[in-house]
């Protein structure tokens, strides 16, 4: 029950605008395997970011991108995920109706066909609105049904899982073969449900592994939204309490 673990720097956004190599150096030495990112920022090149990446020992496992880089712009986002052998191409989205799941599925599966066709895996990753029920089905249920699963995965996310009424578990095991990546992340007790360190919340992290195990999770990824401490003291704990939790392969 382990897995190799990265990291969506968007926990660390704000050091990464002050330093953006020396950042990602404290990941590595926490002992995150990979991140989850895109092209470096402006005045950054490509190139020199690989060699840093490689210097350090870290890779890029996929990135999350915008609808206009997965449409018009998925060549130039194709090119970089190749350069990093990255392979998964990950995309947010927000639906306020039925019909606007129905056409974004149709959409999506389009986005996967060409993804494939570049080497390519497209996952979707959710928050907790896609848990608003229309009718008797919620509208991730929805999605994933109306999507081909193999062209559309997912990057499911236990603690807007959590927050959008499920047990992420038990939504886990109904993803068997459909849930490369697993963002974790926990909650705090109480009203607030506010972002904590993996381990350090109310989410049944025993079964969440084992429900990862048993639908074929390739990867688990820390991320977390907000921190009321320090942002590399948070993502340390993650990684730490993980590794407890014998979770973590090396």
């Amino acid at each position: 029950m382990a897995f190799p673990v990265a990291l969506q720097p968007f926990t660390i956004r704000d050091e990464l605008d002050r330093d953006y190599f020396g950042a990602f150096e404290r990941v590595a030495q926490i002992g995150y395997a990979a991140v989850e990112v895109g092209p470096p920022p402006a005045g950054i090149e490509v190139a020199d970011m690989k060699a840093r990446f490689d210097r350090l020992g870290l890779k890029v496992i996929g990135a999350h991108a915008g609808l206009g880089q997965l449409t018009d712009g998925l060549d130039g986002f194709d090119d970089f995920l190749k350069l990093f052998d990255a392979k998964y191409a990950i995309l947010s989205h927000r639906f306020e109706t039925r019909e606007a799941v129905l056409e974004s599925a149709a959409l999506f599966n389009r986005i996967g066909e060409a993804c494939r066709a570049r080497g390519l895996q497209f996952l979707y990753h959710n928050h907790d609105w896609e848990f608003v029920r229309f009718g008797e089905e919620t509208a991730l249920d929805l999605l994933l049904r109306e999507t081909d699963p193999e062209l559309v995965k997912m990057e499911l996310d236990v603690y807007w899982a959590q927050k959008g009424g499920v047990d992420p578990a038990a939504y886990l095991r109904g993803l068997r073969g459909r849930c490369p990546l697993l963002h974790v992340k926990d909650m705090e007790p109480g009203e607030e449900r506010f972002f904590a360190e993996v381990g350090e919340g109310i989410l049944d992290f025993g079964d969440i592994l084992k429900a990862a195990e048993e639908a074929g999770t390739e990867w688990l990824v820390v991320e977390q939204d907000h921190c009321r401490r320090p942002v590399f003291e948070c993502i340390e704990t993650s990684y730490r309490n993980l590794q407890r939790m014998g979770a973590v392969r090396t």
